[in-house]
C-alpha cells in the first residue's frame, strides 16, 4: 500500500510539473527554439533514443561516475576509519581538509585538463573530489562517536586489528557513514555533468553543451530530465544496498 501511494505521489508530481511547463509554454512569448513544449522535449527524447546517442552518452557518463564514485568512497572510508582512530593525527589533517573542502571541484578543472587532457580522466577526477570530502568527514565523525562499550567488549574478547576495524568499528559507524555516502552521491552526480561540460567530448554533460551550440533547446531539456531521472534511480539503488548491508548485520531497516 505504501509503495502504491508513493508511486501515485510520483505520478501526480510529474503530471503537475508537465502541466505547469505546458502552461508556461502557452503564455510565453519566447520562440519554440528557445523554450520548447513538453511534447517537443519528448519528441527530442525519442529522437535521441532512435539514433542511439542517448544510450551511448548514458553509458559513457555512468562509466565515469561508477569509477570515480566507487574509488572515492572506498578511499574516503578507509582513510576515515584510520584517522577516526587516531584523533591526534586528525587534528593536524583537519585544517587542510577544511581548507580544501569548500573549493568547488570545477575550480580544479583547468588544472586537471592541463594535466590529463580531454576525455574520461578529468570527469573521473572531478567526481572523486566531489565525493571524497563528505564521505571522509562523515566517516571520521562516525568513528569518533562510536559507543565506548563496543570497544571495551571487543578488548575483553581479545579482538585486535584489523578484525576490530572491519568487524566492530565499521559496522557500528556504518549508519552515519551511509549518510555521507548519500550526500556524496548527489554531489558527485551534479559535478559529473559539470565536468563533462568542460573536460569531455562525450557524455550527458557534453550532450547539453552540444545541444546549446546547435540551438536545440528541446534536446537540452530532454537531457536535463534524463539526468534527473538517473539521479533518482541511483539514490534508490544506494538505499537498497544500504538496507541490505544493515539487514546482514542485524541492524534496523
Amino acid at each position: 500500500m505504501k509503495k502504491f501511494l508513493s508511486l501515485k505521489n510520483v505520478v501526480v508530481s510529474i503530471a503537475i510539473l508537465i502541466l505547469i511547463w505546458q502552461l508556461l509554454f502557452s503564455v510565453s512569448s519566447y520562440s519554440e527554439a528557445l523554450f520548447p513544449s513538453p511534447k517537443m522535449a519528448f519528441d527530442a527524447l525519442l529522437e535521441m533514443i532512435s539514433d542511439g546517442t542517448l544510450f551511448e552518452n548514458i553509458k559513457t557518463s555512468m562509466y565515469r561516475f561508477g569509477v570515480g564514485y566507487s574509488v572515492s568512497v572506498a578511499a574516503a572510508v578507509i582513510l576515515g576509519l584510520i584517522l577516526g582512530r587516531i584523533p591526534k593525527v586528525f587534528q593536524y589533517v583537519n585544517p587542510v581538509l577544511q581548507l580544501l573542502r569548500p573549493i568547488s571541484p570545477t575550480a580544479w578543472m583547468p588544472f586537471i585538463v592541463l594535466l590529463f587532457g580531454i576525455g574520461d580522466v578529468p570527469a573521473i577526477v572531478i567526481i572523486f573530489i566531489a565525493a571524497f570530502f563528505p564521505v571522509l568527514l562523515s566517516t571520521v565523525s562516525a568513528v569518533g562517536n562510536i559507543d565506548p562499550v563496543y570497544l571495551k567488549v571487543s578488548k575483553n574478547f581479545g579482538i585486535k586489528q584489523p578484525a576490530l576495524t572491519w568487524k566492530v568499528i565499521f559496522p557500528a559507524a556504518f549508519p552515519q557513514i551511509a549518510n555521507g555516502i548519500h550526500l556524496a552521491l548527489g554531489t558527485a552526480w551534479i559535478f559529473l555533468v559539470a565536468g563533462e561540460m568542460v573536460g569531455a567530448q562525450s557524455g550527458l554533460g557534453y550532450q547539453i553543451i552540444d545541444a546549446r551550440n546547435n540551438i536545440r533547446a528541446d534536446i537540452l531539456l530532454a537531457t536535463i530530465l534524463v539526468i534527473g531521472v538517473i539521479g533518482i534511480l541511483l539514490d534508490g539503488i544506494l538505499k537498497l544496498i544500504e538496507k541490505a548491508v544493515m539487514k546482514s548485520w542485524g541492524g534496523a531497516v
